[in-house]
């Protein structure tokens, strides 16, 4: 059953995921690297140690995630677009027809993400990310707000599929037998 209510929380968090993570990366671009316009994906700066595990560093990713089927062609980035957009299609579909808290809130999360990253991608030709952690010798990946937020809602969705709590519409046969 459609809750309206849901479904409207889930685009408002879209929205919300949308505007920080295009923000984010302005003020990352502009503000903190400085980078001049035109911004390409030849454009380039320095990493900056914000902590002792924790940089901002400039790195396009042409792929999706992790790197995974990169490519600087024009194909790959019209491709993995408008996959993308059609995966954002069908988590509209899902959250216009879902009655759950928890999952609207990881679709909206998913879906904000999935355009932001779009965005970038249709703009610059890759995704811009900027946040680098980092432990001692070890690296892990560079990410920015669009991919923390897809990696949430899915994190939601997968223990909402497995603490969620269901209920099981009653059957004519299960109805005839009480």
């Amino acid at each position: 059953m459609t809750d309206p209510r849901l479904f409207r929380r889930g685009l408002i968090i879209a929205v919300l995921i949308l505007v920080a993570d295009q923000v984010s990366k302005w003020w990352v671009l502009k503000g903190l690297f400085g980078l001049p316009e035109p911004i390409t994906t030849a454009s380039w700066a320095p990493p900056i140690r914000i902590t002792g595990f924790l940089d901002f560093a400039m790195v396009w990713n042409y792929g999706i995630s992790f790197g995974l089927l990169a490519g600087d062609t024009p194909l790959v980035r019209w491709g993995l677009s408008a996959v993308a957009a059609a995966v954002v299609a069908g988590l509209v579909a899902w959250l216009w027809r879902n009655d759950r808290g928890l999952v609207a809130f990881g679709v909206g999360l998913i879906i904000g993400g999935a355009i932001g990253n779009v965005i970038d991608r249709l703009r610059f030709g890759a995704v811009a990310d900027f946040l680098h952690f980092h432990a001692g010798e070890y690296s892990f990946w560079v990410f920015n707000v669009a991919d923390s937020a897809i990696s949430i809602g899915v994190m939601l969705l997968i223990a909402d599929s497995l603490f969620g709590r269901r209920t099981h519409p009653v059957t004519a046969q299960q109805r005839d037998r009480t």
